[in-house]
This record gives C-alpha cells, sequence and structure tokens, in this order.
C-alpha cells in the first residue's frame, strides 16, 4: 500500500576533496625535474532539486542518508584529479528546507528550483601549484579538505490554490472527489483522511487546485491530533473554503461555532513561511462558506436558519450538497473567482540580481579571542582562539607529519597578520592557540611576531626540509658573510698560506714535491 509521507529528516554528506600530490619529476638526464604534482579534484555537493513527478517524501523515509562521493587526488605529472559528480536529490513541489535549529533554508516551490544542502570540500593543491621563487621545490602538498555534513528536515507543504476547512467528516473529501477526478478515501467515521488529495476544478476559462487535508479540531495548532499536519499543508493556499457540516449529531456544535473554532485554530497558528518573511498571514486570505449535506431535511432548515449569522462573517455563503450536487456549480465559480482575484494581486518580482559584495577594508578575515572552552585548565596560561574561514581551512588543509608543510602554514598565517594579532591581544610565546581542531603552543616564528613582542624572543623555526639536512632557517649565515665567504675562497693564496716550503726560506723544493708524492725521483732526474 503506497504511503504519503511530507515530513522526513534527511541526514547530508558532501565529498571530501581530493588530496594534492607532492612528486618530482624524474626522467633519464634530468637530475633536477622541478616539482610536478597535480592538484585534487573538488568533493560532490549535494543538491536538492524540486521534480513536478514527485509527489511524496516516501523515498527519504526509507534511506534517510544521502552522500556524496569524494575528489580523486592529484598525481604526477601534472595530473590534477577528478571532480566527484553532484548528488541530485529530487523532491516534491513545495518542499520546505529547515536545519536542526528550524530556520528555513530554502523553499522549494517551482519546477526546477534548486538548494544546495552541503557544499563539498576543496581538493588539495599539488607541490608543482605551491612551488614560488622562495620555494622552488616543495617537499609537500596540502590535503584535501572534508565535505560539509548536516541533519535537514523536509516539509511537504501542498501547492494548492483552494484549502477546505472542516471538522472531521464535515464532507471535505466528498466535495473534492464531486468536483475533480480525484477520489481521496471517504467513510463515515472521523479522520478518515489521513494524507492531503488534490484536485483539479475546471469552472469557465478557470482551472485551479484543491486540496483536501486532514480534520481539525480545537487545539490543532497546539499540536492536538492531525492539526499541525492540516495547517501545514494550507499554508500556500490563496483562498480558503470552510466546509461546515450542517447534519451533525454532536449537540454542542453549530455552524456558528464551528466556523469560530476554526477561525480562532487559524489565529493561533503561525505560519513557518510567514514567519521567516516568505509568507504572508492565513487571516487575510480570501473565505468562502459552504453549508454542507442540505440534502438532509434537517440540515437544509439548519442551514437557513444559521445563514444571516454565517453571512455576518463578510464571506459569500452558498449550500451545497455532494450527495444531491446542489450549489456545486455556484461553488466552483466563487472559488474560481477568488482564485482568479489573488493571482491578479500577486506581484510579480523581477529575478533577483547577483549583489557582490567586497570585503570591507579593515575586515582581517579572522578574530583572536580568549578561548574559555571546558577542557581548559587555567592552571596551564591563557588560551586563545583564532576563528576565521582562511585559517582554519589553511589548517584542515596542512600535513602536520610534514615539517615543510607547517613552516608554509607559519608563512601564510603571519602574512595573514595572525601572529602580530595574537601579540597585540596579550598572547605570550608558550601560551595554547587553537585553530579548528588543532591546538598549538604558540611560539612567534616570524620577525614580524617577534617584534610585536617587543624583542627579547629568540625566532623560531618556521620548519625544516629533511632534504637538505633539517637545516633550518634560522641558523642560516647572512647574505654578507655568505659574501664574504665567497670572495675569500677566490682570492689568491701564496705558498706559505697553502703550506708549500719556498727555497727563499733555505729549504729544497724538489725534495718536498718527492716528499709529497707530487713528482718521482725521475722527473727529478
Amino acid at each position: 500500500m503506497a504511503r504519503f509521507v511530507d515530513r522526513v529528516t534527511l541526514h547530508v554528506t558532501a565529498g571530501a576533496g581530493g588530496h594534492g600530490c607532492a612528486s618530482v619529476h624524474r626522467e633519464k638526464f634530468v637530475p633536477l625535474g622541478g616539482p610536478d604534482g597535480g592538484n585534487g579534484g573538488r568533493g560532490g555537493d549535494v543538491v536538492l532539486v524540486a521534480d513536478p513527478g514527485v509527489h511524496t517524501l516516501l523515498d527519504f523515509h526509507h534511506r534517510p542518508h544521502a552522500t556524496a562521493a569524494n575528489g580523486r587526488p592529484g598525481q604526477g605529472s601534472f595530473r590534477n584529479g577528478a571532480n566527484a559528480d553532484d548528488v541530485e536529490l529530487a523532491v516534491p513541489e513545495g518542499t520546505v528546507v529547515l536545519d536542526e535549529a528550524g530556520e528555513i533554508l530554502g523553499d522549494l516551490t517551482g519546477p526546477g528550483a534548486r538548494l544546495v544542502a552541503v557544499r563539498g570540500g576543496r581538493g588539495g593543491l599539488g607541490n608543482a601549484a605551491l612551488a614560488s621563487p622562495a620555494r622552488k621545490a616543495p617537499g609537500f602538498a596540502l590535503l584535501g579538505e572534508p565535505g560539509d555534513t548536516r541533519d535537514l528536515v523536509l516539509e511537504l507543504r501542498s501547492m494548492a490554490d483552494v484549502g477546505l476547512l472542516g471538522f472531521p467528516s464535515a464532507g471535505k473529501s466528498s466535495l473534492v472527489s464531486v468536483l475533480s477526478a480525484a477520489r481521496p478515501k471517504i467513510a463515515d467515521y472521523p479522520f478518515t483522511t489521513l494524507t492531503p488529495h488534490l484536485g483539479v476544478v475546471s469552472a469557465g476559462e478557470s482551472t485551479f487546485t484543491v486540496a483536501d487535508v486532514p480534520g481539525l479540531i480545537p487545539g490543532a495548532s497546539g499540536g492536538k491530533g492531525l492539526g499541525l499536519d492540516f495547517l501545514r499543508h494550507i499554508e500556500r493556499c490563496s483562498v480558503l473554503v470552510h466546509v461546515v457540516d450542517c447534519a451533525t449529531f454532536e449537540t454542542d456544535r453549530d455552524p456558528v461555532s464551528d466556523i469560530r473554532a476554526l477561525e480562532h485554530e487559524l489565529a493561533s497558528y503561525t505560519p513557518a513561511l510567514r514567519a521567516s518573511g516568505m509568507g504572508t498571514d492565513m487571516s487575510s486570505r480570501p473565505r468562502i462558506v459552504a453549508l454542507n449535506k442540505v440534502d438532509v431535511p434537517d440540515a437544509a432548515e439548519l442551514a437557513e436558519l444559521v445563514r444571516p449569522d454565517v453571512e455576518a462573517f463578510g464571506w459569500p455563503v452558498v449550500e451545497i450538497s455532494t450527495a444531491a450536487h446542489t450549489g456545486l456549480r455556484e461553488l466552483s465559480f466563487l472559488m474560481a473567482s477568488a482564485v482568479e482575484e489573488a493571482r491578479a494581486s500577486v506581484i510579480h518580482t523581477a529575478p533577483p540580481r547577483v549583489v557582490l559584495r567586497p570585503t570591507a577594508v579593515d575586515d582581517s578575515g579572522f578574530t583572536v579571542e580568549t578561548d574559555t572552552g571546558d577542557d581548559i585548565d587555567p592552571a596551564d596560561g591563557p588560551a586563545w582562539r583564532v576563528r576565521g574561514e582562511k585559517p582554519e581551512r589553511w589548517v584542515r588543509q596542512t600535513d602536520f607529519t610534514n615539517d615543510e608543510a607547517v613552516g608554509y602554514l607559519a608563512d601564510r598565517l603571519a602574512r595573514l597578520g595572525v601572529e602580530e594579532a595574537l601579540a597585540e591581544a596579550g598572547a605570550r610565546p608558550g601560551d595554547m592557540v587553537t585553530i579548528g581542531i588543532h591546538t598549538f603552543d604558540w611560539e612567534p616564528s616570524t620577525p614580524a611576531g617577534v617584534a610585536a613582542l617587543g624583542g627579547g624572543v629568540v625566532q623560531g623555526n618556521r620548519g625544516t626540509d629533511a632534504r637538505v639536512g633539517n637545516a633550518g632557517y634560522a641558523e642560516r649565515s647572512s647574505a654578507a658573510e655568505r659574501k664574504a665567504a665567497r670572495k675569500d675562497r677566490r682570492r689568491h693564496r701564496d705558498d706559505a698560506e697553502l703550506g708549500i716550503p719556498s727555497w727563499v726560506d733555505g729549504g729544497d723544493p724538489y725534495d718536498d714535491l718527492v716528499a709529497d708524492d707530487l713528482i718521482t725521483e725521475e722527473d727529478e732526474g
């Protein structure tokens, strides 16, 4: 048996980016071919797409997890990894996407409307892309970013022009069945309708849709009965029709009190779309009152008796009978007229323009704040946390098993101004600094960071490269010292500096040459 599901929780995970490749070109007779590592591919996104051919969220009820593929890693010879394909999930028109906190992320109302639920991670750069005049042969590559993951709530809200209001067994399903080709379940017990049904109605040149939704009872706006399911599906209806049961056997009910009870629930219910600025208040929508079951003599007398009181609400009133097909033509044309007026009053806005908001000139892209987390022990000294998209992404993409990669991260953070900001905030060497999920013992590693602390701090090592014997930048001689050493190696040296005795000193140079095996006795003769 087919099931109608209009609310599900969906767990979505985007694909991770592929890692960059650290490779050196190798070719015969080419000892130093240079870096040739390719970039990693982008991870796949998870995208929700409104599809007119989908009418329920049942598929997500049975399969609540959606995961996109990861990007391929880069390879040598400048081969970039392939980007992963996006995963597109078809959802019904009228699906509203909410996050865990209940905030609306998107409203998929038109065919083909798209919403990127989670984005895939960026691929890491290979060492070929990281090469620069100062770092000609990087021995590292950047890691791919992990994809986003989140839990979403999907709610289906019917896309109908007319919504039928009424107590259980008021005759809403029967009305839809005689006005359209829809065939909802009809029975003589309350809450026969458990799921909404849509019917297409034609009246003259107008064609519109009518929604038959579960019945309403007092307290529905607070979640009693099926009220929330009922109210959710009439949020988008432009016209509301009160279907009043004039042949009810309940002595404490009458048409006027039924209408007032329904209006009280509508006033107590705050549509989520209106609360988010994406909809309008239901109290402003046109109403029509249909006094149903007038084929029953007692019901006809009651309808005639209460009609003046019902007309006092200021809405059109029509007496109908779904069994005898009485008043249906008048009702359908009233609904068509109200729908046409509602459609004409809709303001058609121009397509949204792309708005570029450049970063402010005083926006550094990060903030430094005191870390007061539960896992921070005050006895260990002050702790700091750096927040920002760039530094957190750079940390995620760093391979901390590679000293050169750590040095590259330190250079990037220094260029961004993180060290100066930490010093200005009061950080001292040895303090704990957290960026993303990683915590470091901060040591100034650039001249700017050392200068910001007022001197007296020894500059640390920004990272070493195992290929050059773990020689750190801090121990490297200055340019003047290297220039003086080069000139000293090239200058002319006499015999005394070379350690060769001269005949001026009373020695025999030939004896010294023979002793040093520089010439033989035959050469001397």
